[in-house]
């Protein structure tokens, strides 16, 4: 998800995204484990992805402020 997309959306949709991309992770990470997961660099993906939700939260949580 591209950082023009995450700043157009509202803070509760970037929480929501967070926790749906958090259980995806997780599952992708029991996949791993199990061995059926071909595509590992999706792991990485994901979590820039919660990162930059993240710090795109915090910023408009501080300008806020």
């Amino acid at each position: 998800m591209k950082s023009k997309e995450i700043r157009n959306l509202s803070s509760e949709q970037i929480m929501a995204k967070v926790v749906d991309t958090r259980e995806e992770l997780m599952k992708l990470r029991f996949q791993v484990v199990t061995g059926q997961l071909t595509d590992t660099s999706r792991l990485r993906t994901l979590r820039r992805d919660i990162a930059r939700m993240e710090t795109i939260l915090a910023q408009t949580q501080k300008a806020a402020k």
